[in-house]
C-alpha cells in the first residue's frame, strides 16, 4: 500500500473481524497527514465485527496514545455510564476517532491536546469510512465538533444539531451530541447534572434509531 494515496489498498477478506485486521495493520503505516510524526502510535478503533452503534470521538488523547486504545479515562467510564442509561448495549458497540493520531503541543513536560484541523480529519475520513463500512452499524453516534466534521462531512455546531437523526457521509444515519469529556470537565454541579442528562437524552435517539424506532432521516441544516 502508498500510505500516502488518496485511498488504501483493500481487499475485503470475506469476514469483517478479517477486515478489520487488514485495515489495523495498513493503517499502522498511514502517512497520510503529518501527525503520524510526532505520536507514538497509531490508534485505531475497537469493538466487535458487527454492531448495532459506532461511537465516533474526536483523536486519542494523550493517555489514549501511550495506551494505544481509543476512550479510556474518566470520560470513558462516563460514556459508559451513559450508555447504560440509553439503553445501548455497551459490548454491541465499536468505538473510535476521527483523526487516529495524536496531535498535541508541548507545554514544559506535558503533551498539550491541540484540535485536529480540516485537512487532518479529511485525510483521516478513509480510516473511519473502511471502519464503518466494515462493521455495519445501524447508526453512527459522533461525539464533538471534529467527529461532527468527519461523520457529516462539513463543520456544523453540535448545539444545531445534536439529537437529530441525519444523513451522514457514511451511509448510515447519524446523531450528533456532544464530547463525554466537555460533561468531564464541568465542575458546577448542575451544569453537569444537565449535560449528562442532555448526552443521555441524544444517546437515547440513537438506540432508538438502531433498533429501527426513530422518526427518519433529516438533513443537516445548511450552514
Amino acid at each position: 500500500m502508498d500510505p500516502t494515496s488518496h485511498r488504501p489498498a483493500f481487499e475485503a477478506a470475506g469476514e469483517p473481524g478479517d477486515d478489520l485486521q487488514i485495515m489495523r495493520e495498513l493503517a499502522r503505516h498511514c502517512t497520510r497527514c503529518d501527525l503520524y510524526r510526532h505520536a507514538t502510535h497509531l490508534v485505531f478503533g475497537e469493538g466487535p465485527p458487527d454492531v448495532d452503534v459506532v461511537l465516533v470521538g474526536e483523536q486519542s488523547g494523550d493517555k489514549k496514545d501511550l495506551a494505544a486504545r481509543p476512550f479510556v479515562g474518566p470520560a470513558a467510564l462516563l460514556l459508559d455510564r451513559c450508555l447504560e442509561n440509553a439503553g445501548i448495549d455497551r459490548a454491541r458497540c465499536y468505538v473510535t476517532n476521527a483523526v487516529k493520531h495524536f496531535k498535541w503541543e508541548a507545554r514544559g513536560k506535558r503533551r498539550i491536546h491541540k484540535r485536529p484541523s480540516t485537512t487532518e480529519v479529511t485525510a483521516c475520513s478513509v480510516w473511519l469510512e473502511r471502519e464503518v463500512a466494515a462493521v455495519r452499524p445501524h447508526v453512527v453516534v459522533a461525539l464533538g465538533a471534529t467527529a461532527v466534521r468527519a461523520v457529516l462531512g462539513r463543520s456544523l455546531p453540535v448545539g444545531r444539531t445534536r439529537g437529530q437523526v441525519l444523513e451522514s457521509t457514511l451511509g448510515v444515519p447519524a446523531v450528533t451530541t456532544v464530547h463525554p469529556a466537555s460533561v468531564v470537565r464541568l465542575r458546577d454541579a448542575a451544569e453537569r447534572s444537565a449535560a449528562l442528562a442532555g448526552l443521555v437524552a441524544d444517546l437515547r435517539v440513537a438506540a432508538a434509531t438502531a433498533r429501527g424506532n426513530g422518526d427518519g432521516v433529516d438533513r443537516a441544516p445548511g450552514p
